[in-house]
């Protein structure tokens, strides 16, 4: 690894999560960013920086500051979908090594079960409205199907991925689904856009999630062992569309995955959990496909036999993922909290024996944007 140890995670925690009555966006994200500072050994007095990101505000960079009482002097509400906060922490990291703060808390918090908005269609989605395709899901059916006909991927193969990571969510006693699945189960649920059945597809639930970044100065005097971010990378092929998506079996991960790689200075071999969006199982196997795992065409045999589950040979989504965890909307916050959680060795039942690199891959838009992050512990 070639990392100069600019900055690290140093506090991660979610808000209470599922279906979280009388609870608003502002309350989930003051509930994960305290519990977060405190996992730092912090406090907001240190925050310097804030990052967040969500349409439940006009200009929820500033609603969100003054609601927590902090007055930052570094304000970043990028939002790129999921992947917007593997891209807060790239942003905090290159301001931490340009010298604007030492500290950056990062939230996000929404009601999607609980007291769900419509979220207005933009005008790419709205040309695509009268073929009949229902955003998301349609969108991704269209991916899974191009798929399927290029490669010969089975609906069984999906499944693989959604049974794996309810096998990783029934170790997590914070997961919303913890009932046992298999194969039959998600092939017999209800097709909501053929080929991708009910259980193909994330959770809605509530939630809210919280990660503290911190320059190497700063996170000497945190309370647990610095996470470090070794590489990162960001890649956007189109707009929130197929209609402008290159190819539906290619997504953006292909460029910033490998950038993110040659920057830790690592290989495929030296990770050893992986976190990926998951809004769809289809999500996953291209995902892993454009990450360079496997090769275009074979992730559907790639996680086949359970191979991503508790004892297989590539932990994959160990927190349960956005199928069976949790899934507030932008689950690209999750996957972080997972990855450090494991890297510390803190995850119990479900915990990688002796973790030391983890990859982690947010997915915004229609396959659109994608950051990825690698991380590594001392």
């Amino acid at each position: 690894m070639k990392s100069d140890r600019i900055a690290a995670i140093v506090g991660v925690a979610e808000s209470d999560l599922g279906v979280v009555p009388g609870s608003n966006v502002l309350r989930l994200q003051a509930q994960a960013a305290k519990r977060a500072l405190d996992d730092a050994g912090f406090t907001k007095d240190d925050v310097e920086a804030l990052f967040t990101a969500g349409n439940w505000a006009r200009f929820p960079g500033l609603m969100l500051a003054e609601y927590l009482g902090i007055k930052p002097k570094y304000l970043d509400a990028t939002d790129i979908g999921g992947s917007s906060y593997e891209s807060h922490v790239i942003h905090a990291m290159a301001a931490i090594q340009a010298g604007l703060f030492d500290v950056a808390l990062i939230t996000y918090g929404s009601t999607s079960r609980t007291s769900p908005t419509r979220i207005p269609s933009s005008l790419t989605l709205r040309y695509e409205d009268p073929f009949g395709i229902p955003s998301p899901i349609g969108h991704y059916a269209l991916a899974a199907m191009k798929h399927m006909h290029q490669y010969g991927t089975t609906s069984e193969q999906l499944a693989e991925v959604a049974v794996a990571t309810r096998k990783w969510a029934m170790l997590n006693e914070k997961a919303y689904k913890r009932d046992p699945l298999n194969i039959d189960d998600v092939l017999n649920s209800p097709m909501v856009a053929e080929p991708l059945h009910v259980l193909d597809c994330c959770l809605v639930s509530d939630g809210g999630g919280a990660v503290v970044v911190a320059s190497a100065k700063a996170a000497a005097r945190a309370k647990k062992r610095p996470v470090w971010v070794l590489g990162h990378g960001e890649m956007t092929s189109h707009n929130n569309s197929v209609c402008s998506m290159p190819d539906l079996t290619v997504t953006p991960a292909r460029e910033s995955g490998r950038r993110a790689m040659e920057m830790a200075g690592i290989t495929h071999k030296e990770i050893d959990v992986t976190e990926v969006y998951d809004s769809f199982t289809i999500t996953v196997i291209l995902t892993l496909e454009a990450l360079g795992f496997c090769k275009p065409g074979e992730g559907g045999a790639f996680v086949s036999g359970q191979r991503t589950a508790p004892g297989g040979d590539f932990p994959l989504n160990t927190s349960g993922g956005g199928l069976s965890y949790c899934h507030p909307g932008l689950f690209g916050i999750f996957l972080l909290i997972e990855a450090v959680r494991q890297l510390r060795g803190e995850c119990g039942e479900r915990q990688v024996k002796d973790a030391k690199i983890a990859l982690v891959n947010g997915t915004g838009g229609t396959l659109s944007t994608t950051a990825t992050v690698i991380l590594g512990r001392d």
